[in-house]
């Protein structure tokens, strides 16, 4: 499994425990909860998993472009 899937999945359960915890706190329902608990964290998830996609491309046309410790070098 990539590193990226792995932190994705971290990130996930991670999120499931607190968005549940919290939701629980205030509704007092675990049916509620856990519905939130699901539907929040797994798209926020999927997003994170792209956005560290997006950071990976972009760091990657930083190095081709000649980037030398975060700075682009122009002649």
């Amino acid at each position: 499994m990539s590193r990226d899937l792995t932190k994705t999945f971290t990130y996930l359960s991670i999120h499931l425990t607190v968005g549940f915890s919290v939701a629980y706190a205030f509704t007092g329902s675990i049916a509620l909860a856990g519905g939130i608990a699901l539907i929040e964290p797994c798209i926020n998830a999927v997003a994170f998993f792209f956005h560290e996609r997006a950071w990976q491309r972009f760091d990657a046309r930083r190095r081709d472009a000649g980037a030398i410790d975060g700075r682009i070098v122009t002649a």
